[in-house]
């Protein structure tokens, strides 16, 4: 990857990050669900959600603004 990328969203659950992608892409953002899970220890880490760089604040806004996103975790 030579453009730079930005974390943009984070969850515990694949289903959420995969819920962000999709409203993302949706928007016109390209994204990537990166898995920093520990295989060994699955409790530690998350699935982070990364953007360009330059679409990040975009993206941060749709995610923001997105109901269904907010319910916790």
């Amino acid at each position: 990857m030579a453009e730079n990328w930005a974390k943009a969203f984070q969850s515990g659950q694949i289903i959420r990050a995969e819920i962000a992608r999709e409203i993302l892409e949706q928007n016109g953002i390209a994204a990537v669900i990166i898995d920093k899970k520990d295989s060994n220890y699955p409790v530690f880490g998350a699935y982070e959600v990364h953007v360009l760089a330059s679409d990040l604040s975009k993206a941060q806004t749709i995610i923001t603004n997105e109901s269904a996103l907010k319910e916790s975790e």
